[in-house]
């Protein structure tokens, strides 16, 4: 399949991971929700968005084999939007033909410099790994396949198995300079424009940096088809730039966090330094529903769906009370959910699950 036209692309985004935070959520509803990935889809070619515990699971659950991957693409390099990159580097390749095509992994780059301590702090701690404690996407998967070198040289020597460096070409985001960017001083330039990424024949990804602190850089991105458009806004607490890069999209997925959970799990009495610096980092770095309902109304979004939802476990009706506030479609979509975007036509329905892979 080579879609050359609009109708043939039937754009859509699949839902693989919806829940945020580097943890297994326990409690009510535990399991119910993967760590935070999403699918962008066009025609035949998968595009990964982040990823989080369970990814290479929920591909196959999805139908979208690891082989019909074009990119991955990495918001920014908190631990609960890249923990299975690996896994899926390693397993994956266990999947390709002798003509499978190369796979780039394009995310963040190295800080630079290690983020200002916590003011909260007593004793300022030591940073991890002080040699190299800032590596960016390409030095992250290089030291990731550097672990498993045991495990890959047991497969390359016995069983002729190819090395991930075979398929997969990881690399860094390189941030236009007259941005302004500096992961400290300013790492979300104000008045930024969009820049490009990535481009094939059937999508165009753009990114822009968004204000995660003290994370950084951090990404969101938008996708562009011939048939119409997705954002994908990573982690961010409300942040003008993602409302520049998502203008008129037809699809802004959005993260969301519930702060009087926040509230309740850091703010006791008894709360310790820790504790608080866990409530200013939530405060700084995410987004309410009803604010992230703010900024797709401010962006013109034809559709806003919550997701990388913190905690995993909060009962739907607490995202479900900003729906009333948005002029568009509103969803929360649960894991493998498929939600379609832009024009499909009517004549040309979009292809089922069971097509997808019988296809394939």
């Amino acid at each position: 399949m080579n879609p050359a036209h609009s109708s043939d692309l039937h754009p859509r985004v699949v839902t693989l991971g919806t829940a945020g935070g580097p943890r297994w959520w326990t409690g009510a509803s535990a399991g119910q929700r993967a760590g935070i990935a999403t699918a962008v889809v066009a025609g035949d070619r998968t595009y990964l968005v982040d990823a989080g515990h369970g990814v290479g699971r929920q591909l196959m659950l999805a139908g979208l084999p690891i082989s019909s991957l074009r990119g991955i693409f990495i918001t920014h390099l908190h631990s609960d939007h890249t923990i299975d990159l690996g896994s899926l580097a390693i397993f994956g390749m266990f999947t390709f033909k002798e003509n499978q095509h190369r796979i780039k992994i394009i995310g963040p780059g190295d800080r630079g410099e290690l983020p200002p301590v916590s003011p909260r702090a007593v004793v300022p701690p030591a940073p991890v790994f002080p040699k190299q404690p800032t590596p960016g996407t390409a030095a992250m998967f290089r030291h990731l396949m550097a672990a498993y070198a045991t495990d890959l040289n047991d497969r390359v020597l016995d069983a002729l198995r190819p090395s991930p460096f075979d398929y997969f070409d990881a690399e860094d985001i390189v941030i236009p300079a007259a941005s302004g960017y500096h992961p400290n001083a300013n790492p979300t330039p104000e008045g930024m424009e969009p820049f490009e990424i990535y481009r094939d024949e059937l999508v165009t990804v753009s990114a822009i940096l968004v204000k995660h602190p003290p994370m950084a850089p951090a990404f969101a991105f938008r996708f562009d088809t011939a048939a119409g458009s997705v954002t994908i806004s990573g982690d961010t607490a409300p942040c003008a730039n993602l409302v520049r890069l998502a203008r008129g999209t037809d699809l802004l997925l959005h993260e969301a966090i519930d702060f009087d959970w926040v509230q309740r799990t850091y703010g006791g009495e008894d709360a310790d330094e820790t504790a608080r610096a866990s409530i200013d980092h939530h405060r700084k770095s995410h987004t309410s529903p009803f604010e992230a309902v703010e900024l797709a109304t401010q962006a013109g979004a034809g559709a806003l769906a919550l997701h990388h939802l913190v905690p995993g476990t909060t009962p739907e009706h607490v995202w479900q009370a900003a729906a009333d506030a948005f002029g568009g479609r509103f969803l929360i979509p649960q894991d493998l959910d498929v939600i379609p975007f832009g024009s499909v036509p009517a004549a040309a329905p979009a292809p089922t699950l069971e097509e997808m892979v019988s296809a394939r």
